[in-house]
């Protein structure tokens, strides 16, 4: 098989998983997607690993060591990302990151770019 097959393939996981990233308003949704790009970096690994073990014939697969490693860290991001959006869900009731930032802000608060005016509307 030609090296291109799974690096198209592994493109267009990756594009699917930014997409999902730029795109989607859900939380959860957003850690599928980081996921899919995981998933997408996990198959050029291998793939290189297998194409270059055969052009040099050496056994090293350090490509697929990689590939543990990256898997072992992404289910441990999984973990913990999935724990603060429930903690985050049972707080504020939304999971939706948009809604999520503009509650972070607040309604009386000022940021560091606003300026007089506004600080006199937000007053009034």
């Amino acid at each position: 098989m030609h090296l291109a097959y799974p690096a198209v393939l592994s493109a267009l996981l990756f594009c699917t998983g930014l997409y999902g990233v730029l795109a989607r308003r859900n939380a959860i949704l957003v850690l599928m997607s980081v996921e899919l790009m995981l998933n997408a970096v996990n198959l050029n690994l291998v793939a290189f690993d297998v194409w270059l073990s055969r052009a040099a014939r050496e056994t090293l697969h350090s490509g697929q060591a990689l590939t543990l490693f990256t898997i072992a860290i992404a289910a441990a991001e999984i973990g913990i990302g999935l724990a603060i959006v429930l903690a985050v869900h049972r707080n504020r009731g939304t999971s939706d990151i948009d809604k999520l930032r503009d509650t972070a802000e607040g309604p009386g608060t000022e940021g560091p770019g606003t300026s007089a005016a506004e600080k006199a509307e937000a007053t009034a």
